[in-house]
């Protein structure tokens, strides 16, 4: 196949990491150097992505993981996402907001980055918190360059962060959005995670698990907390010390689903994870080759197939520790091909589809006024090691929905917007649940171990449509994974949106520019509202991956040029 990337796959022998950030990617990198594993770079990447892109993730928001144990040969995640305040009342956003979840404090649900974190290094990794944070606390203490997208985005969201003095005072500095090329610094941020690190040290003559947690602690019960909780109660908030001091990341197996040859891992139905495996079981016995690569058939056959699954997210996705979810069912042979039946080859579904017969109720949905483009939050890190482990993460959490906190450099996590306002919702708020996230990382086992791909992207509900979309380019379509991943995308818009306010477009499917026009009229033709993107716009995602060959013994990682992503190897 003739290279059409504009950047080479990263082609090593020892280990890699692919990280929505280069500077990310260089701390992870750095520690797979040192002798660290997969989930002590994965972590240390993770973290820094808290610094590097904190417009779009949080060091105190969600971080849920994916991790391959080499030596056990089982697939693990941490769910890294936090619950709602124990003292919310349900009927609270109906009752006293209009039925919506406004900006600020009351969006706080428990964070749960830190926790996640320092889980996966207690468990599965080798290296201290204080030395995974290195490179994350240098970069909030002494800066880093401003650059393209991130400077975008700090101007976009001016008149949000303006909104609180906490936020204004980092994101703008001398009463602007900092410049591209101008040193970005988060001095508080650094202070903190310091902290957490300064901690672990003082506790570490008791052994490496109490350092950790006394890092640990010092998040969720020691100064950061109180900080928390009292700026919290000031400005109205539910959260409580309570809350902070009792959350732990559930840990536990992956969902999975075969494909082919290939096995498809991801978390549970308390994300959007699932979608992936459910778009896989309707595309089950389908050639997807014989369409031929992104013409009109294939984009149309995969785009309603990725209807009728984001129709059951709507309809049965909730937190599983609250809620019940028909997942074996959604993603079976058997419901597949009842569901299957709703692909007409000649028209795509002007709406939404209903979804399953499985209890719950059609919807009628008002479509959305005007056309805003969503504001995906998020970024991605995925790391290989010389052992055989792999680690796949999707962090997040924005700047612009809730405030800093004064003194500490963290927005406690403000994720409570991916909550519906009625709790009658399947994803609808209630104490002590989570809401029903849209990150979501990935794996992929080829024939028993003979190929492995950890992969994911940023993109809010896109994610799961670029991830599909990278999988088959890497495994139905033959193509080096640098290639796969600067292929021309497309997402739909036909279902309502996870984040507040739950746009709604009809049909709506976005191309990149690299679509020939052919393919956009034949679409069109189908029922399709075709809506053009410029080429590698990074609302199509940000995929990172790499697939490890134990065979050959090589890794080859790639990175989206789509956003500020790299990978590196050795």
């Amino acid at each position: 196949m003739t290279v059409t990337a504009h950047r080479p796959t990263i082609a090593v022998t020892q280990h890699a990491i692919a990280a929505g950030h280069y500077l990310a990617a260089t701390a992870g990198f750095d520690i797979l150097q040192a002798g660290g594993n997969a989930v002590d770079a994965g972590v240390a990447a993770g973290i820094a992505l808290g610094v590097l892109q904190s417009d779009l993730v949080n060091c105190a928001g969600v971080a849920p993981i994916l991790i391959y144990l080499a030596e056990r040969q089982e697939v693990v995640t941490i769910a890294g996402l936090g619950t709602w305040p124990k003292a919310l009342d349900p009927e609270l956003f109906m009752r006293e907001h209009g039925g919506k979840i406004p900006l600020g404090v009351l969006r706080t649900v428990v964070p749960a980055a830190p926790d996640a974190w320092i889980t996966a290094l207690r468990r599965y990794g080798s290296m201290s918190f204080g030395d995974v944070a290195k490179a994350a606390i240098r970069l909030a203490r002494d800066g880093f360059p401003m650059y393209p997208l991130m400077a975008e985005s700090l101007k976009r969201h001016a008149e949000r962060h303006a909104m609180w003095p906490s936020s204004a005072a980092v994101y703008l500095p001398n009463g602007r959005a900092p410049e591209v090329g101008e040193v970005f610094y988060q001095q508080e941020l650094g202070a903190s995670l310091q902290y957490m690190a300064d901690q672990e040290k003082a506790a570490s003559s008791r052994g490496r698990d109490a350092g950790l947690e006394a890092a640990r602690d010092a998040f969720y019960r020691g100064d950061i907390a109180r900080k928390f909780v009292a700026f919290n109660k000031a400005e109205g908030g539910l959260l409580s010390a309570e809350d902070l001091a009792n959350y732990h990341s559930p840990v536990g197996p992956a969902e999975r689903r075969r494909f082919g040859d290939l096995e498809v891992f991801t978390c549970g139905a308390w994300c959007q994870g699932p979608v992936l495996l459910q778009t896989l079981a309707l595309l089950e016995g389908t050639d997807v080759t014989k369409f031929g690569h992104n013409s009109a058939d294939y984009v149309h056959h995969l785009t309603e197939a990725l209807k009728l699954a984001f129709a059951d997210r709507e309809a049965y996705y909730t937190d599983p520790a609250i809620g019940s979810v028909p997942l074996p069912t959604l993603i079976s042979e058997e419901y597949a091909a009842e569901r299957r039946k709703l692909i007409d080859p000649t028209k795509a579904w002007p709406e939404m589809p209903p979804p399953g017969a499985l209890g719950a109720q059609g919807q009628v949905l008002a479509p959305s006024a005007g056309n805003p483009f969503p504001e995906p939050d998020t970024s991605y890190v995925c790391a290989a090691d010389r052992w055989g482990n792999l680690f796949s993460a999707t962090p997040s959490d924005g700047s612009y929905g809730s405030p800093i906190v004064p003194g500490t450099g963290f927005i406690p996590s403000n994720r409570g917007s991916q909550s519906r306002p009625d709790p009658k919702h399947p994803a609808g708020v209630a104490p002590g649940k989570r809401p029903r996230l849209t990150p979501n990382p990935a794996l992929a086992i080829r024939g028993r171990g003979a190929q492995f791909l950890p992969f994911g992207t940023p993109g809010g509900d896109v994610q799961t449509q670029a991830m599909l979309q990278v999988l088959l380019n890497i495994f139905a379509h033959g193509m080096p994974v640098q290639d796969a991943i600067e292929q021309p995308r497309f997402a739909s818009y036909s279902y309502p949106s996870s984040f507040a306010p739950y746009d709604y477009y009809p049909g709506r499917l976005n191309l990149e520019a690299r679509f020939p026009e052919a393919v956009a009229s034949e679409l069109s033709a189908r029922g399709h509202k075709i809506e053009r993107w410029r080429d590698f716009e990074w609302l199509a995602g940000a995929v990172c991956a790499i697939l490890v060959d134990p065979k050959k013994g090589t890794l080859e990682a790639g990175a989206d040029p789509r956003r500020a992503a790299y990978a590196l190897g050795w």
